[in-house]
């Protein structure tokens, strides 16, 4: 059997563009469902019946003078996810995901990329197909984000193009290279154009971006950001036709900032979490950031609108909404006040979360472990740095951002001339090791923020090129890290007390091939470790995970040195 979709109006069933018939292929027992019937739509509330058929469609839909005491509504769909985040493979995202009343996500796959290139993509393409959730992948546009770091596979105009082509590709994904797109790079061009021809769209990336270049990156056919700090910049976004990802994930947090744009433009705004570790997943996702938005007293169509209608409608993806001719992808919860918890969730008229007894009815399919690890062991004396008797430096963390700082600082000297941490200052030293490439240099730089009293912690989920990330209170401490991750090929790990505790990630070296409840309490152990040797951060290694992101500003490290996002350029260590 086929389904048949249409790209061109994604409100109408059935569709014009095939979809591959193993997504739709357990035929049901039809079946009724009784309660009140949230349309969005038509902005009403009313007691209803749904006929599911045997296809996993709406048959119809209609009012009756008594219900079930529950609310039926479309499903949510998380608009813009690095599934790889959560340290989960696709299929075991999409158990939590269900439990949260989440039938879709549009899913970046650019963290497996950068390790692993296309073979990466396809991999969590098939993986996520065998669970019965509905992904919808784009094709990575900035592997590498930037050319000045290393990543484990480059996607250039041809591989961006055979993906494009996948009919289960279903947009270019988030143009990080903003200086590329204003310059008219002929590669950054040359991917757009490809999604252009194929008339699919096109995700930004633009921190801060303003004036004159914002309109040049806009008018290059980008559509979506999901990166903005405050109203003044969505409202310029939104003025010039994009669409704005209100984001809430694990270290970026922009949904206080922002929430206000729901009720002011509700036609122009969607809701994602971009970035969400195992234990801010497992205790909540989406349905979370609905609860928030009713708790500040956003309305309820308008609410429900981004994070249903206005994502089926941008990348016009076959998920229902809750209408005769619709698949039947919904959520049932026992309000819509706040506070509501999810009941039941469908996809496709599959019933495949109950909350009596927490039962999830996915599939979950054998994982097939790959990776691109070459790292050695290192010893201290390659992460030593000997004094300039000058200032340096350092990256200035800010919690819940992405954002740094630059700041220039005395640093701490030891006996024998070596610039080294210091607790007292919360000046740590910050090391990224080339994960690619056999007996590499290390990259030292310095950084404050975390707040470590001793220890370490280190990992190779490391956006976005996912080499070996550290920073820590002593050079023993992160040398016991670094070589931990590099003996398991992948993980993240604490060193405490000089004892290491990992938690290993074998799947590309950013992804665990155990379950949820597994990854979520050993990424929780290790959190609290990380907390009783003195950070108080709010996600410490989302955090980490991020310095060395060279296209958010301001001053990263890669594992070519310290960068300069604002010049887009090398910096030193030691100030001029």
């Amino acid at each position: 059997m086929a389904i048949i979709i249409n790209r061109t109006n994604p409100y109408t069933a059935p569709m014009s563009f095939q979809v591959k018939e193993e997504m739709f292929m357990n035929i049901l027992t039809p079946y009724t469902i009784t309660g009140y019937i949230v349309d969005v739509f038509n902005q009403q509330i009313y007691k209803g019946r749904i006929y599911v058929n045997v296809f996993g469609q709406i048959e119809r839909m209609e009012k009756t003078d008594v219900c079930e005491e529950r609310y039926i509504m479309p499903g949510f769909i998380d608009s813009h996810v690095h599934i790889e985040s959560s340290m989960l493979m696709p299929s075991e995202f999409a158990r939590s995901a269900v439990s949260h009343g989440v039938v879709a996500t549009v899913s970046d796959p650019h963290e497996i990329a950068n390790v692993l290139g296309v073979e990466g993509v396809e991999y969590f393409i098939e993986n996520g197909k065998q669970s019965g959730f509905k992904f919808f992948f784009g094709a990575p546009s900035c592997v590498p984000a930037a050319p000045f770091e290393t990543s484990g596979a480059r996607l250039g105009v041809e591989e961006v193009d055979f993906l494009l082509r996948r009919n289960d590709i279903w947009y270019l994904s988030e143009m990080m290279n903003f200086p590329g797109v204003i310059n008219e790079d002929a590669e950054v061009t040359g991917k757009i154009a490809a999604a252009q021809r194929l008339n699919k769209p096109v995700d930004g990336h633009a921190p801060c971006l303003s004036g004159v270049s914002l309109e040049k990156y806009v008018a290059a056919g980008i559509s979506t950001d999901h990166e903005c700090m405050d109203i003044c910049e969505a409202e310029e976004k939104i003025s010039l036709g994009m669409k704005i990802l209100i984001r809430e994930g694990s270290a970026a947090k922009n949904f206080d900032a922002l929430y206000s744009l729901i009720n002011q433009y509700p036609s122009h705004v969607m809701l994602c979490t971009d970035d969400s570790h195992p234990d801010d997943l497992k205790n909540g996702y989406i349905d979370r950031l609905v609860d928030k938005a009713l708790s500040k007293g956003i309305n309820l169509f308008n609410l429900l609108k981004t994070v249903t209608v206005n994502p089926v409608n941008h990348y016009g993806i076959p998920v229902g909404l809750l209408r005769t001719g619709d698949f039947a992808d919904f959520t049932v919860t026992d309000s819509v006040d706040p506070g509501f918890k999810i009941l039941q969730t469908y996809i496709s008229g599959k019933l495949v979360y109950d909350r009596v007894g927490e039962s999830v009815n996915l599939h979950r399919p054998k994982i097939e472990i790959k990776n691109n690890f070459h790292a050695v062991p290192v010893k201290i004396e390659d992460i030593s740095v000997k004094s300039a008797g000058r200032e340096i430096k350092v990256i200035k963390v800010i919690d819940k951002e992405l954002f740094t700082e630059s700041i220039t600082v005395k640093p701490a000297v030891s006996d024998n001339g070596e610039t080294v941490s210091s607790t007292d200052m919360d000046i740590l030293k910050i090391v990224v090791l080339n994960r690619y490439i056999p007996a590499a240099k290390p990259a030292v730089g310095f950084i404050s923020g975390f707040g470590l009293k001793q220890g370490a912690l280190a990992g190779t989920v490391a956006h976005d090129s996912h080499n070996l990330i550290a920073v820590g209170a002593d050079d023993g401490s992160i040398i016991k890290c670094i070589n931990a991750i590099i003996e398991t090929s992948g993980g993240i790990a604490v060193c405490c007390d000089g004892v290491t505790d990992i938690l290993p990630l074998p799947v590309a070296g950013i992804v665990s091939d155990k379950g949820i409840d597994t990854v979520a309490a050993d990424y929780d152990r290790l959190n609290k470790k990380v907390r009783e040797i003195g950070s108080l951060l709010t996600s410490p290694f989302m955090t980490l995970s991020f310095m060395a992101l060279i296209v958010i500003p301001r001053l990263k490290i890669c594992d070519r040195g310290l960068f300069d996002v604002s010049k887009f350029s090398y910096t030193g260590l030691f100030a001029d």
